[in-house]
């Protein structure tokens, strides 16, 4: 939290978000490092700058009120952590690893070379302490710079940077109840000498008194906690102290006694970081579901901003809603998670299964498997299931969206749809079909596909007018069905049987064709699009990506290449798809039609893919290349095994981030002021007169933005000289030169200067009109057009410049 506690700031993958804890908006997203943030800390000696380290090896100082990095100090190796103590002018504190295998990570002071440029390298490292926990918690700085406490393992060692001395302290490893009791995190007193250690058995240890002295030391013990402490922080006076852990419960200790303690309960999930802000008015704490909630003074939950849960396993896939066009995925446990991807926050969450998640391990509890929307998306498919050994508990559910409520409301459950587990479901997709038109197609490991149709109720009794029912029930040789998808118009559906696809009539449901595909089991099946719609696409386990005409019932073309993903883009006839090797994965985009890919990305993550998504955007990107050309209608998103979110773009990171300074330039929308006015910042409406006469319109300098009112309003505030240095300046920009006249007298003399011309012209041309013959006999016979003399001209010009806007009140 910034030290105004207007701003919170976090480390968001390679990025670091700037948010108003006001609105919860998102004012900045600084890009610049080529890897994962690991640090972020306030400058101690300038509070509207930040440093933050990352895996790629540097640390960058930002001024994250204008999302501009001012400058970057080159380390080397992996930066793990990042610390700036106030009492250390020059220097930073980095957790890096060590080339040796016993001690692989060390803390290492890093001098800040005040060298001219942008881009420096920190030459001047020093170690301070060697085998110490990657972990960031797990480092802590004491009272005016005295000295660092580290924990690791059973181990807390305290090392003064005054007589460059480190005492350890060990604890006897003990398993009661089940639980070690190791150390997991550490924090100092900010006023006295005294550390508060958190263990994996729940318990708290703080330590007092003299540090220097091995023997002359004592604990104390809190105890509320049943399991890991995750993190803990005193408050900015120290007179409290706050514990956070998988109970999802803050707990504050006061004065670290043991009988006075406070709780916050039921923040949702477990409590992973703590932080408070400078001025001790609130304190965050971070979520293991990615939220961070902020926290008033008094204990009171005053804002939550989400983003993208990670689950265990996400089983429902990557779809995107179509009325709002965000990601839908598997949430918290039995939950259906909405995600923005403009805000990068989470728009609200649905309660699928409607049952309380119990955390214990071992137990068969019901989860969110299958999802599905209708093309408009006002209607919701899911599937959930309840492992059992036996036999499995499955429900297949409507949900329609309801205007009024803004939500989605259960309209059907159907149990047991299939007598197996569902392995995939789709809808009809036709924009211009009526509700009562469409039909979902689910298909099962018990060997057989259904249609589900919308009936109407006969029951007056009823609250739902339409429902669910099945209306046909296919199969092909007792094979199971693994896939299933409709062709672009809605007339085909192809269902995938182990190693045969089918391909079946949307309105007869009679069997068409078949295509045996080579060895191996159907893993994905899509149809082609607009102008490659007579095109299928499969692709199986044993490595292979085929496409089959459907017009001409053959093998079109096949690629030996081991696809997991097989994404179509719903706007283009682009195909992407993802395949993996040991060295990394690798993006294919093609169209149907041609065999030669469009585009080739080759390793371009080192995780395995698992999903991925088209989102459609919402005008189409201007591309430079014709390579990019797939990307102009729809944005492709992958998410990795380690559930992290990527996506491609066309454009640079420069040109994705853009600087706040340059945001914030829209005086040209704003209205006009006399404040705008006295600054120049007006804009200047083209008169009508001008327009019709084509005259030389003539700027005034008034209108035109001064340079110096140009620096003095985009320049931050905090590296602006002195008033009175600028003061000169502003005036001086400000005033006219007598030379220069204003537009009114420039026009009046233009306009003076061609009424002497036009008389001076009637004079000389006077015998040469009178003596000139119409030359078309035509227009003689007809009603010969008005003409007027230079004097009525010159009335009717004075008349036009007469403002009548006042007409327009009545």
């Amino acid at each position: 939290v910034s030290s105004s506690s207007r701003y919170l700031l976090c480390a968001s993958g390679d990025f670091v978000k700037v948010y108003s804890v006001a609105t919860e908006e998102t004012l900045q997203l600084m890009g610049g490092h080529a890897d994962r943030v690991t640090g972020i800390q306030l400058n101690p000696h300038n509070h509207m700058q930040l440093y933050s380290s990352s895996l790629d090896g540097s640390i960058k100082l930002w001024d994250f009120m204008d999302g501009i990095a001012i400058k970057t100090f080159t380390v080397g190796s992996k930066l793990m952590a990042l610390y700036a103590p106030p009492d250390f002018e020059d220097s930073v504190f980095v957790v890096t690893p060590k080339s040796a295998d016993r001690d692989p990570f060390q803390l290492v002071s890093v001098k800040l070379t005040k060298a001219a440029g942008q881009d420096v390298e920190a030459k001047e490292l020093s170690v301070v302490l060697s085998g110490v926990n990657a972990s960031p918690k797990c480092i802590a700085f004491g009272r005016e710079g005295k000295y660092v406490a580290s924990v690791k393992q059973f181990e807390l060692c305290v090392y003064f940077f005054k007589n460059k001395l480190a005492q350890r302290f060990s604890l006897r490893p003990s398993k009661a109840n089940g639980g070690s009791n190791h150390f997991t995190c550490v924090t100092c007193h900010p006023m006295e000498d005294c550390i508060a250690t958190g263990h994996a058995d729940g318990k708290i240890r703080v330590w007092y008194a003299n540090f220097h002295h091995r023997k002359d030391y004592t604990y104390s013990t809190l105890h509320w906690h049943h399991d890991t402490v995750m993190d803990l922080a005193y408050s900015v006076e120290g007179t409290y102290l706050l514990s956070g852990g998988v109970e999802a419960v803050l707990v504050v200790w006061p004065n670290e006694s043991d009988c006075q303690r406070d709780f916050l309960p039921r923040l949702g999930s477990p409590i992973e970081h703590i932080s408070m802000s400078a001025d001790g008015s609130q304190c965050c704490t971070l979520h293991t579901d990615n939220r961070i909630t902020i926290i008033s003074s008094n204990l009171r939950f005053s804002k939550s901003i989400q983003g993208l849960i990670k689950s265990s396993n996400i089983k429902t896939g990557l779809v995107v809603d179509p009325r709002t066009k965000a990601l839908v995925l598997n949430g918290e446990p039995g939950h259906l998670q909405f995600y923005c991807l403009q805000t990068d926050q989470q728009l609200f969450s649905l309660d699928i299964v409607q049952r309380t998640y119990i955390h214990q391990a071992g137990l068969h509890q019901t989860d969110l498997v299958k999802v599905a929307f209708g093309a408009q998306g006002k209607w919701l498919a899911t599937v959930e299931e309840r492992e059992e050994v036996a036999d499995p508990e499955l429900q297949l559910k409507l949900w329609y969206y309801n205007e009024e409520t803004q939500s989605f409301k259960l309209n059907t459950r159907i149990n047991t749809p299939h007598e197996d587990h569902i392995t995939d479901m789709c809808f009809r997709e036709m924009d211009e079909l009526e509700d009562d038109s469409l039909i979902l197609v689910t298909t099962g490991k018990d060997c057989v596909f259904k249609v589900w149709l919308m009936v109407e109720n006969t029951d007056p009794e009823a609250q739902q007018r339409v429902s669910w029912s099945c209306d046909f029930v296919g199969s092909y040789h007792n094979y199971q069905a693994t896939n299933c998808c409709f062709s672009e118009d809605g007339s085909l559906l192809a269902v995938s049987f182990e190693e045969t696809v089918t391909v079946w009539d949307s309105v007869t449901w009679d069997l068409k064709c078949t295509f045996c595909c080579p060895p191996g089991k159907i893993r994905n099946i899509c149809f082609g699009r607009l102008t490659c719609s007579k095109y299928l696409i499969g692709a199986t386990d044993y490595g292979f990506l085929c496409c089959w005409n459907l017009l001409s019932c053959a093998l079109e073309w096949s690629a030996h290449l081991n696809i997991l993903v097989l994404q179509p883009d719903p706007l283009s006839e682009y195909i992407a798809a993802v395949s993996w090797l040991p060295t990394g994965s690798s993006l294919f985009v093609f169209k149907p039609n041609e065999a030669q890919p469009v585009y080739i990305q080759r390793n371009f993550c080192k995780q395995k893919i698992q999903l991925a998504a088209f989102v459609p955007r919402d005008e189409p990107e201007m591309v430079s290349s014709e390579k990019y050309l797939w990307l102009r209608r729809s944005q492709l998103f992958f998410l990795t095994k380690t559930q992290e979110l990527m996506t491609l773009s066309a454009k640079s990171l420069e040109e994705r981030l853009t600087p706040a300074s340059k945001q914030l330039a829209v005086e040209e929308s704003l209205p006009v002021t006399p404040f705008s006015l006295l600054l120049g910042k007006h804009r200047r409406r083209p008169s009508q007169e001008n327009t019709d006469l084509g005259n030389r319109v003539v700027q005034n300098k008034h209108e035109q933005e001064s340079p110096a009112v140009r620096e003095l309003l985009h320049t931050p505030a905090h590296v602006l000289p002195s008033a009175s240095f600028l003061c000169s300046m502003f005036i001086n920009s400000l005033l006219i030169s007598k030379e220069n006249k204003s537009a009114e007298e420039v026009a009046d003399e233009v306009e003076m200067e061609s009424e002497q011309a036009e008389d001076d012209s009637d004079e000389e041309g006077g015998v040469t009109e009178m003596e000139q013959d119409d030359p078309s006999p035509v227009e003689s016979l007809g009603e010969l057009p008005c003409k007027l003399t230079k004097s009525q001209e010159r009335e009717l010009r004075k008349i036009r410049k007469v403002d009548y806007s006042w007409i327009a009140a009545f």
